[in-house]
């Protein structure tokens, strides 16, 4: 069985080799090296694209429990003061995904020494920050032999004290979707702009009506949230811009809200067409489904935390965030939650340095929840 400082020791080399989704090809092979350490009586490894699938088979299995932890970094360059910083330039694991597969691991390891009742499941799985991993993996032909009947998953939290267990029954994290507009128009001197179709003046003007889809089309007793983080377009300052491009986000806590949004998206820019006299098209690239913990199950975790560990549960909001998770919860009862991971900076901050004492609490937690649930 593997101690607190092996975990530790797991994370940070980890951490060092962070990859792209669908590029997790280092990580995947520090994974599997280490699965071939341990005893392989009851164990069972397949590989998929470049996640993998374990089975830890049970003595005599009734069903199969499985834990999800996601493999991928992001392009963000390092700026913490680790001595085991990102040995990949321009990556880093700014979400806590070396946490979540340590904790997998961790886990796991007990299991293999200590065999219960029915068969575990442990899904690595790359691309959770995009293009989405969860959905192809959940149709692979793997998952449909190995299917669960109850998953779970965790998420660190770094806003809650270390090791603070946070979630909730039914909505925990927001449907979302990418969002991508290109303009075209027609470029020319910027002293003849009666001679063009200026798409800088067509992109400002779309960003600031977009700006009114929340506020007069979704219910305020609903939520959703239109966001773009880059604009680009034009060459240079005395040119007008015969392109531009929007880059963002939509972000809703409802299937519906996040079908009239993009209603209201594509009809503006619609409308922009012909005030512009331009072409725009919409591209929503990758779109998750909402993550929505079984009620039961959820409510049965959270009161195991409270009676049989030291954990402090919260009850916790709705998040804006997006998991493509729940595309695995949409189809397996299960529930995901927060692990608090103490950090003055967020999720996808170059600086987020989370408490790796976390790792150890998560991984009791789970080891008993799992004891609890497989016998």
């Amino acid at each position: 069985m593997i101690q607190f400082q092996g975990l530790i020791n797991i994370r940070r080399d980890l951490h060092r080799i962070p990859e792209l989704g669908f590029q997790e090809y280092k990580t995947q092979e520090y994974l599997l090296n280490y699965l071939a350490s341990l005893p392989g009586e009851r164990l069972e490894v397949k590989t998929w694209r470049t996640g993998i699938f374990v089975k830890v088979k049970g003595l005599n299995p009734l069903k199969t429990i499985a834990y999800r932890a996601d493999m991928d970094g992001l392009p963000i360059v390092e700026e913490t003061d680790y001595s085991f910083q990102s040995e990949h330039q321009d990556r880093m694991h700014a979400c806590g995904h070396d946490f979540h597969m340590t904790i997998a691991l961790g886990v796991l390891s007990y299991f293999v020494h200590n065999p219960v009742r029915d068969d575990l499941l442990f899904l690595f799985q790359p691309a959770e920050e995009g293009p989405g991993g969860a959905e192809p993996m959940l149709r692979s032909d793997i998952m449909k032999e190995w299917k669960p009947d109850l998953i779970t998953a965790l998420h660190i939290a770094p806003e809650y004290p270390a090791g603070t267990i946070a979630t909730r029954p039914g909505l925990l994290f927001a449907n979302t979707s990418e969002l991508f507009i290109d303009l075209k128009g027609k470029g020319g001197h910027a002293a003849y702009p009666h001679t063009t179709q200026d798409m800088i003046v067509a992109a400002a003007s779309l960003v600031t009506q977009l700006q009114s889809v929340v506020a007069r089309n979704v219910d305020p007793l609903d939520s959703a949230v239109i966001t773009f983080g880059k604009i680009t377009g034009g060459t240079v300052q005395n040119i007008i811009a015969e392109n531009a491009r929007l880059e963002g986000t939509i972000r809703t806590l409802s299937v519906e809200s996040m079908a009239k949004v993009k209603e209201r998206i594509e009809a503006l820019a619609n409308g922009l067409e012909i005030g512009y006299a331009c072409k725009a098209v919409i591209d929503y690239g990758s779109m998750y489904h909402q993550v929505y913990n079984h009620h039961e199950l959820t409510e049965e975790f959270m009161d195991f935390t409270k009676a049989n560990t030291g954990t402090e549960v919260v009850l916790c909001r709705e998040a804006m965030t997006g998991e493509d998770f729940g595309y695995m919860l949409d189809e397996i009862p299960g529930f995901m939650f927060w692990l608090g991971v103490e950090s003055p900076y967020g999720l996808h901050h170059s600086k987020l340095q989370p408490k790796e004492e976390a790792i150890g609490t998560a991984v009791d937690l789970l080891c008993k929840y799992f004891l609890y649930k497989a016998n």
